[in-house]
């Protein structure tokens, strides 16, 4: 299938009760707008709230998203197809975030958990992991898969486990008292659905990671929801726990989207901790994969990894994501018999919900993929520019 083909399956399935909010590139204002869903039209919210960082800080949120009068609108419909088509001619949708600083959480299923010890054992060799995998996997699953992270339980599960040679970094996070939480990417750098995803070019093993992305706004508070793809270089955070960064920050290496769908009496966090995350990917050479990722199967709450983010200890003044974690790791084969899955450019990788829609992008290498270009400097001079900044709320700064 060809990435246009996924443009009809962007909308959550109860659309028509979700309060949702876009981020739409217009070419003629040369730069981002804030849009509510509506119907089948997006609403121009720019004028209200410049930015979604803004929009989400308003204790009145869901009413503007809702009820406010907009300065203009366009086709969901034509959108969309411009979005799915790249046509950068014509308004297209974007990731549906700004401001907010982009975080991750790992190792917060048991599977994943164990697949990151694989890694480690493998060295980042993904021709040694099925073997390593054979050995491990029931071992350890065994010790640490009904633990609750940071209990008595988990401290014994993990003087067992060193007695057997057998600790690891990854399960310290997995089940110590502390979460894995990271910077992900850079602040505007996340691409939306349609766009393409990018890993390196001397990438061997690597792979997405479909996740549920919860959006806190500068309280802390969640406040809304969206997908994301954690996309992910296995070879180079095997090799070494200190490559992370070059492992998961990379152009296009951060994917969020098609919506954001805000926290109301129809959908809450509640709501968000029991959906499914689906993942399928289809690709040139015929191979196909389908997922799963159950929310519900996290081993730490996502008020406790939001907590573990935010707090006295850090404050994120223009909000913050966090995506929270997969427990899908595909090891199925691709080709050659053991050496396990690892993407090849022209994947269509799409990413799913009922309550959230799908957000659906095409794998290039991140040296291919279109440059990320449009940062902080070039979105408030174009708000300027727009005559758009004269009612942002202000931040003391402090003495």
């Amino acid at each position: 299938m060809k990435l246009t083909d996924y443009a009809s399956t962007v909308l959550p399935h109860d659309a028509d009760r979700a309060t949702l909010v876009a981020r739409v590139h217009d070419p003629g204002s040369g730069g981002p707008c804030v849009a509510a869903l509506r119907g089948d039209v997006l609403v121009d919210l720019t004028e209200v709230a410049p930015t979604v960082s803004d929009l989400l800080d308003r204790p009145d949120a869901v009413d503007v998203v809702r009820t406010a009068r907009g300065s203009r609108s366009w086709s969901l419909a034509d959108v969309v197809e411009a979005t799915f088509d790249s046509d950068h001619t014509r308004a297209r949708l974007l990731a549906p975030v700004d401001l907010q600083v982009l975080k991750a959480a790992g190792v917060t299923f048991a599977r994943s958990m164990i697949e990151r010890v694989i890694e480690e054992r493998a060295a980042g060799d993904l021709h040694r992991a099925e073997e390593i995998r054979g050995k491990l996997g029931e071992l350890v699953a065994g010790h640490i898969s009904q633990v609750a992270p940071g209990s008595e339980e988990a401290a014994r599960a993990k003087e067992l486990l060193v007695a057997e040679g057998l600790w690891s970094q990854y399960l310290e996070v997995g089940i110590g008292p502390d979460p894995e939480i990271f910077t992900k990417a850079p602040v505007l750098s996340a691409v939306g659905t349609g766009a393409q995803i990018g890993v390196l070019e001397r990438s061997t093993w690597n792979n997405p990671e479909p996740e549920l992305a919860v959006v806190a706004d500068s309280r802390g508070a969640p406040v809304a929801a969206t997908l994301g793809n954690d996309v992910n270089l296995r070879d180079f955070e095997g090799r070494s726990a200190l490559l992370l960064a070059e492992a998961k920050d990379n152009n296009a290496s951060c994917a969020l989207g098609p919506f954001l769908r805000l926290f109301d009496a129809e959908f809450g966090l509640d709501d968000a901790r029991g959906i499914d995350v689906e993942l399928e990917i289809t690709g040139p050479d015929g191979f196909s994969l389908r997922g799963v990722n159950p929310v519900r199967e996290m081993s730490r709450d996502i008020r406790a990894l939001l907590e573990h983010a935010h707090g006295p200890h850090h404050r994120y003044p223009d909000g913050f994501v966090l995506l929270t974690g997969t427990m899908f790791a595909p090891t199925e084969d691709r080709g050659v018999p053991g050496q396990g899955f690892t993407h090849k450019v022209g994947d269509i990788v799409r990413i799913s919900s009922p309550k959230l829609g799908a957000l659906v992008n095409e794998v290039n290498t991140a040296e291919a993929a279109p440059d990320w270009t449009f940062g902080i400097r070039a979105l408030y001079g174009n708000l300027a520019a727009r005559g758009l900044l004269s009612g942002v709320r202000g931040q003391e700064v402090p003495a």
